[in-house]
């Protein structure tokens, strides 16, 4: 049983340490949507840029034309200028309603970036704070891990070489779990029923049986004595 106890611990330890990822993991992952954000507001504050200059351009081509009507001399050449005028003020209303969305996009980003930069500080003290406790934490696990381990190799000296080869087996195969209790004539490991008279057999304590379903390693405990353990 204490290569299952650990296990516990192995399990632990890996517990741990998938939280404090998974915490890292959160911070990377928030780290790249601010990168996100940001090269999106340099192309929002482009894109605006590049309106306000088009949008010059047609203001001083509407002054340019209201000028030149005042040298026309017929109805045809002020009818093409005026049409001029009123595209080039219709053009110009148009790209000043897209600069307002764009400014309006802008200010939206540039608080949700903030808010998202204020998140990550505070992500980032946690992930201080939870590396050093988990840290903490997995140091005092191995030594459990280590004391445990100590005891094993005690054990280990004690038993057959071909035994461990076979349990070493077992555990590869069946999950760690190489040793199983019988309680009631049925396995714990495949919950198959062991034929009886292997079961009354196993019952006297004094040889190794094996599961005739699963191969594990058999042996009889009381259910109360299990529970107490």
């Amino acid at each position: 049983m204490i290569d299952l106890e650990i296990d516990k611990i192995d399990n632990e330890i890996k517990q741990e340490q998938l939280a404090l990822d998974k915490r890292i993991s959160d911070v990377a992952e928030r780290e790249s949507r601010i990168a996100g954000i940001q090269d999106r507001l340099i192309q929002l504050e482009k894109d605006r840029r590049t309106l306000d200059d088009e949008m010059g351009d047609k203001i001083a081509h509407v002054r340019d034309r209201q000028s030149k009507m005042m040298q026309v001399q017929t109805g045809r050449e002020q009818t093409a200028l005026l049409k001029e005028i009123e595209d080039a003020k219709k053009n110009a209303k148009e790209n000043e309603e897209k600069i307002l969305e764009l400014i309006g996009e802008i200010e939206r980003l540039t608080a949700q970036a903030e808010e998202e930069r204020t998140i990550l500080k505070n992500e980032k003290e946690l992930v201080l704070q939870e590396t050093e406790k988990v840290r903490d934490v997995i140091e005092n696990i191995n030594k459990g891990k280590k004391t445990k381990g100590s005891k094993r190799l005690k054990q280990i000296k004690e038993i057959q070489d071909s035994l461990l080869r076979k349990y070493d087996t077992l555990r590869e195969r069946r999950k760690g779990l190489a040793v199983v209790n019988v309680l009631g004539g049925v396995c714990q490991g495949c919950f198959m029923n062991i034929p009886p008279q292997q079961y009354n057999q196993l019952l006297k304590g004094d040889k190794i049986f094996e599961c005739p379903t699963c191969q594990r390693i058999i042996y009889h405990q009381p259910e109360a004595e299990t529970e107490q353990m």
